[in-house]
């Protein structure tokens, strides 16, 4: 009932566009189930070098990628580029917290679609992540050895969910003056895709926002494929997403995930981010 209730949505408030149209949006769909299907099959159609568990390699290959108009990545704090630039070297405990009432909507997107087609499983109770996150970087490249997507892919060590089966790159859009992180999430015959425009502060952390002003701009995209070439995108203008990206007085790097939908708060993820006991100094 769930998904009928998406696609319904989809269908009343997306607009049909052909993909040349929106080239900025182009992203790997999903089959039926996705788990951990999607890298596989992205690699086996694009003719992209898969590789799992990467021990080196990041979000972002080179943070600089994201240079533009008011963003000096040399700004950055160290410790967040090294972070975004090697991220399979690092490890972080996570702890969840969501806020009633919106919680029970995302009680029921979790137990009517995402535990089906097992992505996006978000934790429900704070419990649910005492056992820690299993996180992976997967690496698509080219022959050339390029990276076209840097797969991350984390799941819940308690139960084995998938909390994200993500593509990440970084992205012009039409609206927005700087490059963009674009990540991606295959569904059924589409994807969910946030676009989420870079800052820094005065101490320079990385806050990322999805608090865009119009299609083009930052913001949550669902994408479904619709009738022979034609794809339907919704802007779901109501839902927001911010990361917070910082070291803390302590010299802990960290991250504060939030979500919220109508300016209510949904869900917030607190990371504790440290570098592998064998990683690189």
């Amino acid at each position: 009932m769930g998904a009928a209730i998406v696609y319904f949505l989809i269908r009343v408030f997306g607009r049909v566009v052909l993909p040349e149209e929106v080239p900025w949006l182009k992203g790997p769909f999903g089959g039926d189930y996705i788990g951990d299907r999607p890298y596989e099959e992205v690699a086996e159609k694009e003719g992209l070098v898969l590789t799992r568990k990467a021990r080196s390699g990041g979000l972002i290959s080179d943070f600089a990628a994201l240079e533009g108009d008011g963003f000096s990545a040399k700004k950055a704090d160290p410790r967040v580029r090294d972070f975004y630039e090697h991220t399979a070297e690092y490890r972080m405990d996570v702890w969840a917290e969501s806020s009633f009432p919106m919680s029970i909507g995302l009680w029921l997107l979790v137990t009517t679609i995402s535990r089906k087609v097992n992505q996006l499983n978000f934790p429900l109770r704070a419990l649910e992540t005492a056992r820690g996150m299993e996180s992976e970087i997967v690496l698509l490249s080219e022959p050339s050895g390029r990276v076209r997507y840097a797969g991350w892919y984390r799941k819940l060590s308690s139960s084995g969910l998938v909390i994200y089966t993500g593509f990440y790159m970084t992205e012009r859009v039409p609206e927005c003056l700087r490059p963009c992180v674009k990540v991606v999430f295959p569904m059924p015959e589409g994807n969910a895709t946030v676009v989420l425009r870079p800052s820094l502060d005065a101490r320079g952390n990385l806050e990322l926002s999805s608090d865009g002003r119009r299609f083009g701009d930052a913001g949550f995209y669902r994408l479904q494929r619709g009738s022979g070439r034609n794809i339907r995108v919704w802007r779901v203008t109501s839902l927001k997403e911010s990361f917070r990206v910082y070291v803390d007085d302590e010299g802990t790097l960290r991250c504060d995930h939030a979500v919220r939908f109508l300016g209510l708060p949904v869900l917030a993820l607190h990371y504790r981010i440290e570098r592998k006991p064998q990683a690189r100094p």
